[in-house]
Order: structure tokens, then C-alpha cells, then sequence
């Protein structure tokens, strides 16, 4: 028999396992102020910019906040959709499209590390329903301590500031899974075949870091590298033909980045006379500003300007079939002995 409570008890929620998928983030509006609020969030996190505040802070107040933003809001509005930023709002139909597939298993939210919904607040709303067993998972396929730690940080921050705090787990990076090259061929293979040209040359862009971080340890740059090298094995075979490249994207400021980098390396192919590219960002799980914007509209805007006749920007794996099942088949493998 359940138990009886007592008379004026609160109510008593069944306990619940919690799915809380998680993304970098983005502004509330492609406005000049949103996109200011936004960049103050996201450039004053010391894993995202790893030099001292008291060099860095005049720096972003005093010339990046009064410049920017204006530009980024611009690039925003080139992308922003009827339903808002397409970061999130593809983070959140990946969202629902895995609570249809887990059912009555978890209750599976979506949250932003910078922006709106906050990852924090994301966390004790998973609790307050009843969660008391929460996997938090970052959806960045390769480790980097500027978004799958930072995104833990804010969870260890939220924990700290709970005094009811529910049992956690975290997604690790997925780079090598074969259950994430396997989707990533899938994809990819069906979006090559789908084209009206056959594509000379396939750039991988992978987001760019500072050089430094990869001498002070951070694992990104291997990582980025050998989720590259499996799905060019794994296209090999139906596209035996197709020369894969591996690129790095925004740069910002004038520290040496990873490289080659690709708005260069587009460059060079149109001059060395490619005519037909098309470019792919595996170490995004969801289309943004990035992959919208600096690779679909200016990459392709460059590729042109220097000869090439024809581009294609592939979509991310965003809720397709194969990008769907792969993040059930992860997450369920998380949840083992909790559902």
C-alpha cells in the first residue's frame, strides 16, 4: 500500500530520471543589444577566453561590446527563422524528437550554456518535476575545455547552490563513436548524392581554438582530426573519388588559431582552380551562425568570387534520422541501470 502522508504534507513527486540535452548558446534576438548581452556572457567566461581580466577586460568593455555586436547582429539576421535563432530552435526540436523516442522513460529539456534557457535554470526545473537522477548532456562531439567544461562548470555551479541535489550524470565526447561516425556517413553520403554536381573536393570544418590550447593540453585538435579521418574512411568507399579536407573556422583576434583555416583554404582551391566544393561541419550537432552564415552565405560568397562555379554547405545532423538515432543510442546507453 503506498504510504500515507501526513495532513498539510506537500505533495511527494515520483522520482523521475532526467535527460537534459545542452548547447553553446545564442542571443534572445538578432538585435545589436541582444547580441551585446549575449557577448558579454559568452566572452567573460574564462574558459572561453583564457587571458588575465585585468588585460582583457578593458579589451571586451571598452572596444569589443562597442563594436561588434552591430556586425554579429547583422550576420544573425541573415539566419534568424519564424521560430527564433536556429540554434535553438533546432536544439529544441532534437529535444522533443528524443522524448517521443524515450516515452515515459526520462523527461528529457534542452538548455543553452550562454543565453536563454540557462543551463542552471534548466537543472532545477528538471528537479522540481521530479528528477532526482539527471544526465546532463553537452552536445559537442569533441571535448574542448571551452565548451564541454565550461558547460560542466555552470552544472557544478547550480549544483553548488542546490541543497536538494539530484544524482548526475554527463554525455562523455562522442567524437570516435562509432554509433557518431556511422550517423555522420549516413548523413553526409545522402546529402553528396543529393546534389546536382558531383563535388571535386569535401571540406571538414571544425570551429577554431587558439593554438595555445592545444600545447596547454586541451584534446580538441586530435580529437577534431580523427573524428575527420574515420568519416573520410567511412565515405571512401561510396565516394572513392572525393578529396577530404580538414579545415578550422573563426577566427577572432590576432592570436595564432588552429589551422589551416578555412575561409583561406577556400581561398586556395578556387585559386588553384576548384570549381565544385562542398563543406561539412561535423563538430557541430545543430546549425547555427557558424555553419548558416559564415560557411553557407560567405564561404559560398568567397568560393565564387575566386572561380568556383559550384558549393554546397551539407546541414548538420539536426533531427534527421540518422542524427536522431545516434543521440537516442547514446543516451540510452548513459541512462544503463537507470531506466
Amino acid at each position: 500500500m503506498p504510504a500515507v502522508l501526513p495532513a498539510g504534507h506537500p505533495p511527494v513527486l515520483r522520482p523521475r530520471v532526467g535527460v537534459l540535452l545542452v548547447n553553446l548558446g545564442t542571443p534572445d534576438a538578432p538585435t545589436p543589444a541582444a547580441v551585446r548581452r549575449y557577448l558579454k556572457q559568452f566572452l567573460s567566461d574564462p574558459r572561453v577566453v583564457e587571458i588575465p581580466r585585468l588585460v582583457w577586460w578593458p579589451i571586451l568593455n571598452g572596444i569589443i561590446l562597442n563594436t561588434r555586436p552591430k556586425k554579429s547582429a547583422h550576420a544573425y539576421q541573415q539566419v534568424w527563422t519564424e521560430h527564433g535563432s536556429p540554434l535553438a530552435a533546432i536544439t529544441r526540436a532534437q529535444a522533443e524528437a528524443l522524448q517521443e523516442r524515450l516515452g515515459d522513460a526520462a523527461t528529457v529539456r534542452w538548455a543553452m550554456r550562454y543565453g536563454n534557457p540557462a543551463l542552471g535554470a534548466e537543472v532545477q526545473a528538471l528537479k522540481d518535476a521530479g528528477c532526482e537522477r539527471i544526465l546532463v548532456a553537452p552536445l559537442y562531439p569533441q571535448y574542448s575545455g571551452a565548451t564541454t567544461a565550461s558547460s560542466l562548470d555552470a552544472l557544478g555551479a547550480q549544483l553548488a547552490a542546490m541543497r536538494w541535489q539530484p544524482a548526475v550524470r554527463t554525455l562523455p565526447p562522442y567524437y570516435d563513436d562509432p554509433v557518431h561516425i556511422e550517423a555522420l556517413r549516413q548523413d553526409t553520403a545522402r546529402q553528396l548524392a543529393a546534389l546536382p554536381f558531383v563535388p571535386e573536393v569535401l571540406l571538414l570544418s571544425f570551429h577554431g581554438t587558439p593554438e595555445r590550447t592545444l600545447h596547454l593540453g586541451d584534446p580538441y585538435h586530435c580529437q577534431c582530426r580523427k573524428t575527420a579521418r574515420l568519416l573520410g574512411e567511412a565515405l571512401a568507399g561510396e565516394f572513392p573519388d572525393l578529396r577530404v579536407e580538414v579545415t578550422f573556422q573563426s577566427r577572432f583576434g590576432r592570436a595564432k588559431w588552429l589551422e589551416p583555416a578555412t575561409d583561406a583554404v577556400i581561398a586556395a582551391e578556387a585559386a588553384k582552380g576548384t570549381r565544385r566544393m562542398a563543406i561539412a561541419a561535423p563538430g557541430f550537432s545543430a546549425d547555427c551562425l557558424e555553419t548558416l552564415e559564415e560557411l553557407a552565405i560567405r564561404g559560398k560568397e568567397q568560393f565564387v568570387e575566386g572561380g568556383g562555379t559550384d558549393f554546397a554547405a551539407l546541414t548538420c545532423l539536426n533531427t534527421s534520422p540518422a542524427g536522431m538515432a545516434m543521440l537516442e543510442t547514446l543516451v540510452r546507453r548513459e541512462l544503463g541501470g537507470w531506466i
